[in-house]
């Protein structure tokens, strides 16, 4: 139980702060949160939990704010800069890789501390990085075009909710298959597999419901700069 609690705090603590970094630094904000954001998941997934009775990895509550930046993105200032923000997120899981996997090339000095804890944060297998590369990559595209042409078929103000569900949940299911496909696939029993896909799935389309109310809150946010140069 109080694992529970602890993460409806810790889903409450995520909106809080993107829509803290949102009202401060406006449509810049988004792509500051973006690129913590990719970071971040692919540390905090290291990290597993129970949560009644079902055994799952952190990092599903930031990942599915990703899908709420671009929306929000795309709702308000258009596709093109959602995908700008989709090849910014992307960029910096390369970079953050790169260096990561040089930092752990180099030898440590006999009294280090911090090497075996850096290996297994970033020292991940070929396969859950490649699987979260392609994940991300297929997943957030497809999310930007099925919002845009959600927008064109529902384009009321009272209906971003369609907008931003339906897309997430189509694109959050491709992320799922594709990432559990490539980093489990063999891995495990394919019981085994399917149970790892379908919680990992719900956990996320659940977080991303929830954030139905902060992307109607944060599509209100009114900025003096925007409004000038409109």
């Amino acid at each position: 139980m109080f694992n529970f609690l602890w993460g409806v705090l810790f889903v409450a603590v995520n909106f809080a702060l993107f829509l803290a970094c949102y009202r401060l630094f406006g449509k810049n904000g988004l792509y500051m949160w973006i690129a913590a954001a990719t970071v971040l998941a692919n540390i905090q997934v290291v990290k597993t939990i129970e949560m009644f009775g079902i055994v799952m990895t952190l990092g599903n509550t930031i990942y599915a704010t990703i899908y709420l930046t671009t929306d929000l993105l795309n709702e308000k200032y258009g596709e093109k800069e959602a995908k700008k923000a989709v090849w910014f997120g992307f960029f910096t899981m390369i970079m953050s890789l790169i260096i990561m996997q040089m930092v752990l090339v180099f030898k440590p000095a006999p009294g280090d501390l911090a090497h075996e804890s850096l290996q297994t944060i970033f020292g991940m297998v070929p396969r859950i990085v490649l699987g979260s590369l392609c994940a991300y990559f297929i997943s957030q595209f497809l999310d930007v075009r099925i919002f845009s042409r959600l927008k064109k078929a529902y384009p009321g103000r009272t209906q971003l909710w369609i907008r931003n569900n339906g897309s997430t949940g189509v694109s959050q299911l491709v992320d799922t298959l594709v990432f559990c496909s490539i980093a489990f696939a063999g891995e495990y029993p394919w019981g085994v597999w399917w149970e790892i896909a379908i919680t990992t799935y719900v956990l996320k389309f659940v977080i991303s419901v929830a954030s139905t109310p902060v992307i109607y809150l944060a599509r209100s946010f009114k900025f003096k700069e925007e409004q000038a140069s409109a």
